[in-house]
């Protein structure tokens, strides 16, 4: 999954390869994702736009770090979903 590899690159602080990735993804995943890649930029304006896309209130702390962190679980609590929807032949 794409999204997993811009999650590495956040957690490395390479919003810029991150971004590549993210740019791409329209998904709420994906937007909230980009949001927190131009936090990381420091481009508020714009991180607050895909934050918005993502239907997520904007963090008042900015606090990159916990976002990501709170992405990586949410993604991990909906991977099961889509695991048994494949086995079900879905």
């Amino acid at each position: 999954m794409a999204l997993n590899t811009a999650i590495r690159h956040l957690q490395r602080g390479d919003f810029e390869k991150a971004h590549a990735i993210v740019q791409n993804d329209n998904t709420e995943m994906g937007c909230w994702a980009h949001g927190i890649v131009h936090m990381l930029e420091g481009d508020l304006g714009n991180a607050r736009y895909w934050y918005r896309r993502a239907g997520r209130p904007f963090p008042r702390e900015r606090d990159a770090s916990a976002e990501i962190d709170a992405l990586v679980t949410a993604l991990r609590q909906q991977q099961p979903a889509v695991k048994t929807l494949k086995q079900a032949g879905g």
